[in-house]
């Protein structure tokens, strides 16, 4: 699953570990999540949707989805 959490959260001005702290999860599992490595809990993508005040369909696309 791709997202764009880094880039939402860069332009929030939010470190890896201040979204973690918001979201009640280690700084490594916002890494993790960033670089393709762990797909999150649906609570888990709405919690860090919520705070980056975007939409969970914003922040995550399906890497199985064809292109048109």
């Amino acid at each position: 699953m791709k997202n764009s959490i880094k880039e939402i959260r860069s332009s929030a001005k939010l470190s890896q570990a201040e979204l973690a702290k918001r979201c009640n999860v280690s700084r490594q599992t916002i890494n993790a999540i960033e670089n393709d490595k762990y797909d999150p809990t649906l609570q888990l993508a709405f919690d860090i949707a919520s705070e980056l005040d975007t939409t969970v369909d914003k922040l995550f696309t399906s890497s199985s989805k064809k292109k048109k």
